[in-house]
């Protein structure tokens, strides 16, 4: 069927469904990453190098690299620490101390502070090489997201009792309802990537609190194309923190789908697109915030900092539940 099909079209659905794998690699955690894994998308780097699609090559292979320098360093720390010692020193429970409404805008205070600072030829560089020292806003930005997302991964699975975890993910979803009124997609999507993460995820939850929490999920339901959180992003008025990851994304389909020259001219449609990307950014970052910083909650995160790393995170989850703890639990039905 495929070979029916004009070869830009084909070309187009190759990219879509590179891009694809691409997300799923960002996605996977480290203890996911076995060696033949490993060994199959190095396999597919070398043909992508062989075809000549150098630019997507690179994009796969950094991804790659990353996850083996990720489980390079959790192995490493493994060996010389005990998990205990690798736990979260934030204080468990306190975070009940303050109001959503209160820790929703400071995320949204500390989040502007980086957000502001971004320089929209960085965002436009990174798209193309991916070089942090070229980068280093946008950098500081990405990092406070995965530091943030998994600091509520940490102190949701850190409480040993069921009902604590629950009360905590619960203040979690409240305060990604004060997130949504401030137009803060950046902290939503932290904290939402954090709660649908498959170490909590997988733990047993209230069925309320699961179908509450899918509702939220909606916004980013990827198999539209991001088409629920474009439309709602579409309707905000500033001020507005967008999530970066979307945009970073699209510049990067629209880098590597479109040449920069056509017949030795330049491509102005190319740079039309990326335009229209950066240019809500640049709108977004015109109208600033008017919050007022609160020392205490600042002070209570600690630049989220203190998180455990994937591996250890695991470790818990597969603590509180088993793997095969369903199955033998429909053993024991099956003999009864």
């Amino acid at each position: 069927m495929l070979e029916n099909l004009p070869d830009t079209f084909k070309k187009r659905v190759s990219k879509n469904t590179f891009f694809v794998l691409v997300r799923v690699v960002d996605e996977l955690c480290v203890v996911e990453l076995t060696e033949d894994i490993l060994r199959q998308l190095m396999d597919l780097v070398f043909r992508l190098v062989c075809n000549g699609e150098l630019s997507l090559a690179r994009v796969l292979r950094k991804n790659i690299l990353d996850k083996v320098e990720q489980k390079r360093m959790l192995q490493h720390t493994h060996i010389l620490q005990p998990l205990a010692a690798r736990g979260v020193s934030a204080r468990p429970g306190t975070l009940h101390d303050f109001r959503s409404h209160e820790i929703a805008d400071q995320l949204t205070l500390l989040d502007a502070e980086l957000f502001y600072k971004i320089e929209i030829p960085e965002v436009l560089l990174w798209a193309k090489e991916q070089n942090e020292e070229k980068s280093p806003n946008l950098t500081q930005f990405t990092e406070h997201f995965n530091n943030m997302s998994y600091w509520v991964r940490s102190i949701i699975i850190q409480q040993e009792k069921a009902q604590d975890r629950e009360k905590l993910l619960l203040k979690f979803i409240k305060i990604m309802k004060h997130l949504r009124k401030l137009n803060n997609f950046n902290s939503y999507l932290a904290i939402l990537s954090a709660l649908d993460s498959a170490p909590i995820r997988r733990l047993e939850w209230q069925k309320q609190t699961s179908e509450g929490l899918e509702e939220y999920c909606t916004l980013i339901d990827s198999s539209s194309s991001f088409r629920a959180y474009r439309a709602a992003l579409a309707d905000v008025e500033p001020p507005c923190i967008p999530y970066l990851g979307l945009i970073l994304q699209d510049l990067t389909f629209v880098h590597l789908g479109n040449p920069d020259l056509i017949d030795g001219k330049v491509n102005f449609s190319k740079r039309w697109q990326q335009f229209n990307i950066l240019d809500s950014m640049r709108r977004f970052q015109q109208v600033h915030y008017e919050l007022k910083r609160n020392d205490d909650i600042v002070a209570f995160f600690n630049d989220f900092s203190d998180h455990l790393a994937e591996e250890a995170l695991w470790e818990l989850s597969l603590k509180i539940k088993p793997r095969n703890i369903t199955r033998r639990r429909t053993e024991r039905d099956e003999k009864t």
